[in-house]
């Protein structure tokens, strides 16, 4: 699975050894992980760099999920047939957290619009 993330998201998973995703904001009632990566890229690099609250920056996460965990979940597609992403509710993502195989990876880091790998 895939998270694009700006750098205060980074800067919180990252103080948790990349083991987990940050608790949501009150206005934020879901979390969405997306299904691939170019989606995630998309995100990263064409949102992200352009919002000051993502800092300008965005990054491309990798991680992996029990299977068993995900399939409690719908698929959605929103937007084009690759905008696949999970709905998480905030309230269940400490179980999210729990299911994370593994560590989270940073994959890629967009600034400016230029590219580089992390």
């Amino acid at each position: 699975m895939f998270r694009p993330v700006g750098q205060t998201e980074l800067d919180l998973i990252r103080a948790s050894g990349f083991r987990e995703f940050p608790p949501r904001l009150p206005a934020q009632p879901f979390f969405y992980p997306v299904a691939n990566e170019d989606y995630a890229v998309q995100i990263a690099r064409d949102w992200n760099t352009k919002d000051a609250v993502s800092g300008y920056v965005g990054y491309v996460l990798r991680f992996s999920v029990q299977t068993e965990f995900l399939s409690r979940y719908e698929i959605h597609t929103v937007g084009d047939s690759h905008h696949r992403e999970y709905w998480i509710p905030a309230s269940e993502l400490y179980l999210f957290n729990e299911a994370i195989a593994g560590h989270i990876e940073v994959l890629l880091e967009f600034r400016a619009g230029s590219p580089s790998l992390a």
